[in-house]
């Protein structure tokens, strides 16, 4: 057996099962999944490029942002998109990580850039804390009152 037929062979046989995991919805249900990967992989790109001293530091503020959003649109895919209700304040958040970064790794930032940056994410964690409360604050206060109940049940009566 040649050579050549042999290639031929495995290249017809890889095809084939190329061919056989598509008609599956194999590569569908991986695009579906993992589509969050066009985005982290420029934002890692530009980590890359700065840390190797081609770019500046200015792309780390896109970068930063880019591995944040993926990361929620990862965190939506594995849990549903209603979870965007929950965690949307993640996009102001990513423009806080991408001003940090460049606040740190950049040597002539003004103190400003991390003021911005602290306050930005200060305002994200609290529109999360309020997305939190307000979507399961019914949940939390019923959970008070029956503490609250348990409490005045186990307590032990004072002599009338």
């Amino acid at each position: 057996m040649s050579r050549n037929n042999y290639s031929i062979g495995m290249i017809l046989i890889a095809v084939a099962v190329v061919l056989l995991l598509g008609k599956l919805g194999v590569f569908h249900f991986l695009g579906f999944l993992l589509w969050p990967l066009l985005i982290l992989v420029p934002g890692l790109l530009l980590h890359f490029l700065f840390f190797n001293r081609v770019l500046p530091a200015g792309v780390l503020v896109p970068g930063g942002m880019l591995i944040t959003y993926s990361l929620m649109f990862f965190f939506c895919n594995l849990f549903g998109w209603h979870a965007m209700g929950y965690i949307w304040p993640g996009f102001i958040f990513g423009v806080a990580v991408g001003l940090y970064e460049f606040y740190i790794f950049n040597r002539d930032s003004d103190r400003n850039i991390r003021t911005v940056s602290i306050v930005l994410a200060v305002l994200a964690a609290a529109l999360f804390l309020m997305m939190i409360l307000f979507k399961v604050g019914i949940y939390l206060i019923a959970l008070l009152l029956v503490l609250a109940g348990i409490l005045i049940i186990m307590r032990k009566p004072r002599v009338w």
